[in-house]
C-alpha cells in the first residue's frame, strides 16, 4: 500500500508578504509550491493538500464591509466567507496542480472539497476571541460596528499606525464532517484538497443539526486532525523556514533537525517556540504523532525533496 501524507501549505505558499495579492501572483506562487510536491508523488505517496487562507479571507471580509457601506449589500457571516475562500483557493490549487502534473507526464485525478470542521460550541475560545480578521478601523468605526453587529474589537498597533480590528474565536477542531469521503478518495490515488483555512467552522446542536460558528480554526491543527483521522503515515507543514530553531534569530540560535515527543514537549512548555508563529505548528505536529502518526515534518517548500532539510518530529528519536 502506498504511503499517505497530508501536506499543509502555509500562507506564503500562495501569497508572499511583499505582494499585493493579484490572481497572477497567487497562481505563480501556487505553481512554484506545487512543483515541490512532485517529489512525493513520484515517490509513490498518496497525498491530501490543505492550505491557509488568512490574506484571502481577510480580503473577502473587507469586500463585504465595502459592499455594505457603499451599496447596502448585506454582509455574509464568517462561515460563508471561509467556505468562499476554500472554494476559490482550492479551485486555484486544483487547476495549477493539474497543469504541473501534465508538465511532468503524471496522470492523476485531483479533487477539491469544501470541508466543514466541527467545533464544540462550549469551547472556552468562544468567550475569549483572539483571532484577528478583516480590516483595521478607527475607534469610532469600531464602536459603531460593535454596537450594531455585536462584533468584538481589539486594538492593533503596526508600524503604519494603530487602529481597532475585529477578533473572533479560534476553537479547537473536534471532527471533520466529510472525513470518510476524503479517505476513500485518497486511498484510490486521487489527490485531495481539503480542510483549507482550517475548515468551515460548524457545531452540532441539541437536535443534531449542523449550525455555523462565527470562528476561525487554526489551519495546522485542523490539518493534523485530518491526517490522524485518515491514518496518514506522515504530516508535512510547509512554511517559510527550512527548520525549527531554538532561540530563533538570536546569537545562540540552534537548528533542530530531529526531535522526539518528550523533547519537543519540553521546549514547547519552556516557551522556546513563538506563540504567534511556530508554537501552533509544533502543537499540530505533536497531536499527529500522539494519535498514531509516524512522522511530522516542518520545512520550507523548496527543501522538501532534499531530506537533509526539515525538522522531523517522531515519538522516539529515529535510529
Amino acid at each position: 500500500m502506498n504511503k499517505l501524507a497530508v501536506v499543509a501549505l502555509g500562507g506564503n505558499a500562495l501569497l508572499r508578504g511583499n505582494q499585493v495579492g493579484t490572481i497572477e501572483e497567487q497562481e505563480q506562487n501556487t505553481t512554484d509550491t506545487l512543483e515541490n510536491l512532485i517529489y512525493l508523488i513520484k515517490e509513490g505517496y498518496n497525498i491530501v493538500i490543505s492550505h491557509g487562507n488568512g490574506p484571502q479571507v481577510g480580503n473577502i471580509l473587507m469586500r463585504n464591509d465595502a459592499g455594505e457601506q457603499m451599496y447596502g449589500i448585506p454582509q455574509m457571516p464568517l462561515d460563508i466567507c471561509v467556505a468562499d475562500s476554500q472554494g476559490g483557493i482550492g479551485y486555484m490549487i486544483e487547476r495549477m496542480l493539474r497543469n504541473v502534473l501534465k508538465k511532468h507526464g503524471i496522470e492523476k485525478e485531483v479533487c477539491c472539497l469544501v470541508t466543514p470542521v466541527i467545533v464544540d460550541q462550549n469551547d472556552p475560545a468562544f468567550k475569549n476571541p483572539t483571532k484577528r480578521v478583516g480590516k483595521i478601523y478607527d475607534k469610532a468605526q469600531a464602536d459603531a460596528l460593535a454596537k450594531e453587529k455585536g462584533w468584538i474589537f481589539k486594538e492593533e498597533v503596526k508600524d503604519t499606525g494603530s487602529g481597532w480590528r475585529r477578533v473572533v474565536p479560534s476553537p479547537q477542531p473536534k471532527g471533520i464532517l466529510n472525513i470518510k469521503v476524503i479517505e476513500q478518495l485518497v486511498r484510490q490515488g486521487i489527490i485531495v484538497i481539503a480542510s483549507g483555512g482550517g475548515g468551515v467552522p460548524v457545531y452540532i446542536d441539541e437536535e443534531k443539526n449542523i449550525r455555523p460558528a462565527e470562528a476561525v480554526i487554526d489551519k495546522d491543527l485542523a490539518s493534523s486532525l485530518m491526517a490522524a483521522e485518515i491514518k496518514a503515515d506522515e504530516f508535512y507543514i510547509l512554511t517559510d523556514v527550512p527548520y525549527v530553531y531554538l532561540n530563533y534569530k538570536k546569537p545562540d540560535e540552534k537548528k533542530l533537525e530531529h526531535l522526539n515527543h518528550a523533547d519537543t514537549l519540553k521546549y514547547l512548555e519552556q516557551g522556546m517556540f513563538g506563540e504567534g508563529n511556530m508554537a501552533p505548528k509544533i502543537r499540530a505536529c505533536l497531536n499527529f504523532i500522539e494519535r498514531g502518526g509516524k512522522k511530522s515534518v516542518i520545512t520550507e517548500a523548496t527543501k522538501l525533496e532534499d531530506k537533509s532539510f526539515g525538522t522531523k518530529i517522531t515519538m522516539e528519536y529515529e535510529k
